[in-house]
């Protein structure tokens, strides 16, 4: 299809005039006729199945029924006023109800025994008698109908769309009149290899069938095509990225492994490495040893050892003369590792420091000193190392924990903190499943930490409801009395009216009543609170001066005391599986067995019910992240991602891994034949390629 054909406004489409042309662009950002024919059907309808009145019920998405009209009635005065129409089969009646167009459908819709309708709609209930409200109606004559195709499309629209006319049958009818155009062509952008090795529908079709498919085997002809072929070219991109990275981009040749390394490794090496924390190091080692600059995710659970795998590397970057850094998303996870890189290195003479936006000038001073004499080796912080000020003498290794909560444009400004870009190393704690870091980190190497330190027991997880609040007290005072220390973690901080769950404030004088002092001892800590206030209360608890600490999710990373045992969730049904997981995570530190409590309500929905199940049967981060990207969808899972990636328009990393592993594997092959694309056979991907990835335009407006 020529590009100016693409790229024509939506306002030149036969039945858009200016207002819908400006309602489609701000709830769809629908822009061009490209746009429109990418917006998909987000399900199907079977149109060939006819119900009876008597199976009728408002669970029900749509029902399709065949019978007569034998009553209509206007009722209502202007505002109120509707159309009803009693509709009967041979099993039982129900109204028709029409508000918009209500004359309309009184001047053509009128009582005939002799008359036979089928009517479309989704039922409802009302004073307990089921109706259709705007139901799509149409005669039956002499045996041969106008009905719908047997699939029929079902769009997103919204409340302004269908005012103006777009419902989801509007939009349909929208996409038939650009598809009836004489000007409509759809050029192929796959080779012809690939779509003989897939047996891939041609393009053209395939658009065609995925709007008004023919029938279901059409239809899943059509939808492996276009999700193929959107997968295919994120996995070419981010391949390409990666190989020019590898190409162009010299990194720094670690080779020496020296004091700094052998002597922690022989003498302070707290326990025993697992076989997966040798196994990510030696890959770590291998990059940093290549010549090439290192870009590799460090993935593994709560509590698998990544901390330590990275200090090992740095100390491998000191050895060739170098510094490192690692950058945090929090003050308190920044000041976190800062306690546990001193405690892993002392008496080692090595420096740490620790910079973060609160620390003073005097503070930051001293760091920027020591930095650009070289006598720091390690610095930890927050955002503040991104500052201009920050300059190191030698920067060789970058570690980035948690690196979603970063920009792609924060992450390249640390690349700028030595005239060769330094190693970077990113770590998530948030196990990542396969597909979605194929798709996110395409273009980085991952190393994945998937066995846990020996001597870790399992920790226990029981699901109760609030009813069973009094057993859970008495638990809690058995766990104080053997000296543990108990974490309830409550997800809102101010109380909410339109949602019913725990309030901080109040779920703290609750538990202040249920455990009063001197007996026992409370702290409390949510995001509001001043850092000096919140520091203070959290030091009372590491330190074991209080029993038990009340807190929102700020404690989710950061926090680490061994002898803290028990977890309590309260309203565990508000909360995302990954982020129960990481909860979890903050018990299970010490070597006495520790437990996670989910409570909630009664009400729960059936997702809900499937995250307390599945927190419950597993320990396994790798498997629960699997299930909540199902539940969640890969953007509200990922967080902050790079921009674009994840704009999918018909794939869904939950349902296709299978065709994400082809795709990348098919674009693997190509680009080891034919890394710029430039052969013949490859000319209708390249023209593809580099018109979507040249174009400076909006996500939603890619070319086709």
């Amino acid at each position: 299809m020529p590009v100016s054909f693409l790229h024509t406004p939506i306002e030149y489409l036969k039945g858009i005039w200016t207002a819908r042309a400006a309602i489609l662009k701000l709830e769809l950002h629908i822009f061009t006729f490209n746009d429109l024919l990418r917006l998909y059907p987000f399900r199907y309808v079977d149109r060939t199945k006819f119900y009876k009145v008597k199976e009728v019920n408002d669970t029900q998405v749509f029902v399709q029924l065949r019978g007569k009209i034998v009553g209509t009635q206007m009722l209502g005065e202007k505002r109120t006023l509707r159309f009803v129409a009693m509709f009967m089969d041979d099993t039982g009646k129900l109204e028709l109800v029409w508000f918009q167009g209500a004359k309309w459908f009184s001047e053509n819709i009128k009582p005939d025994m002799n008359k036979e309708y089928v009517v479309f709609g989704k039922p409802t209930e009302f004073k307990g008698k089921y109706n259709i409200p705007h139901p799509e109606i149409e005669p039956v004559s002499n045996e041969n109908t106008t009905f719908a195709p047997a699939l029929q499309g079902v769009y997103n629209s919204t409340a302004r769309l269908t005012a103006k006319g777009l419902d989801s049958k509007g939009i349909s009818k929208l996409v038939r009149t650009l598809i009836s155009l004489p000007e409509y062509k759809i050029d192929e952008c796959l080779s012809a290899q690939i779509i003989l090795q897939y047996q891939l529908m041609n393009r053209e079709e395939a658009v065609r069938q995925i709007h008004f498919p023919q029938n279901m085997e059409f239809l899943k002809k059509a939808e492996f095509r276009l999700k193929f072929e959107e997968l295919f070219f994120i996995q070419l991109k981010l391949l390409k990225q990666k190989n020019l990275r590898e190409n162009t981009t010299r990194g720094f040749v670690f080779l020496k492994v020296g004091d700094y390394f052998n002597n922690f490794y022989t003498n302070h090496l707290p326990f025993e490495l697992t076989g997966a924390q040798k196994r990510v190091t030696k890959e770590i080692r291998i990059d940093m040893g290549s010549g090439k600059q290192m870009n590799r995710l460090l993935q593994g659970d709560v509590g698998s050892g990544k901390t330590l795998v990275a200090l090992l590397n740095m100390l491998i970057a000191m050895d060739n003369g170098f510094q490192t850094c690692l950058m945090a998303p929090t003050e308190i996870l920044a000041n976190q590792h800062f306690q546990t890189f001193v405690e892993l290195v002392k008496g080692q003479n090595i420096n740490v420091g620790l910079l973060t936006g609160s620390k003073k000038t005097k503070h930051r001073r001293m760091i920027h000193e020591q930095l650009q004499s070289g006598e720091m080796h390690i610095l930890i912080g927050t955002h503040a190392l991104l500052e201009d000020e920050v300059v190191f003498k030698n920067l060789g290794l970058v570690v980035i924990d948690e690196q979603h909560r970063f920009g792609v444009a924060q992450r390249a400004k640390m690349w700028a903190k030595n005239t060769q870009p330094p190693h970077v190393l990113i770590m998530s704690a948030t196990p990542i499943p396969r597909t979605l870091a194929m798709t996110l980190y395409g273009d980085l190497d991952v190393s994945t930490i998937d066995e846990m330190p020996p001597g870790r027991k399992s920790i226990q997880t029981v699901h109760r409801f609030d009813s069973h609040r009094d057993r859970v007290f008495g638990f809690m005072r058995e766990q104080i009395v053997l000296g543990r220390q108990i974490y309830i973690v409550y997800p809102l901080i101010k109380e909410s009216e339109k949602m019913d769950y725990k309030d901080l404030m109040d779920g703290y004088e609750s538990i202040a009543r249920a455990f009063p002092m001197p007996q026992y001892q409370v702290s409390i800590v949510h995001g509001q609170m001043k850092p000096d206030a919140k520091d203070y209360e959290m030091q009372r608890f590491v330190k074991g001066e209080t029993h038990i600490m009340v807190a929102t999710t700020v404690i989710e990373v950061g926090v680490n005391v061994p002898n803290a045992s028990v977890m309590i969730i309260e309203s565990a049904e508000r909360f995302g599986l990954s982020q129960l997981h990481q909860l979890r995570g903050r018990v299970g530190r010490g070597a006495e067995q520790s437990y996670c409590i989910l409570m909630t309500s009664h009400k729960l929905s059936a997702d809900g019910r499937l995250r307390m199940d599945t927190m419950v049967r597993t320990t396994d981060g790798f498997e629960i992240a699997e299930v909540d990207l199902k539940l969640r969808g890969p953007g509200d899972l990922s967080g902050t991602t790079q921009s674009g990636v994840l704009d999918l328009s018909i794939a869904d990393l939950a349902k296709d891994a299978q065709i994400l592993y082809a795709a990348r594997n098919m674009a693997m092959e190509l680009l080891a034949d034919d890394a710029d694309l430039s052969k013949p056979e490859n000319a209708a991907m390249a023209h593809y390629y580099y018109s979507v990835n040249n174009r400076s335009q909006t996500n939603w407006s890619k070319i086709s």
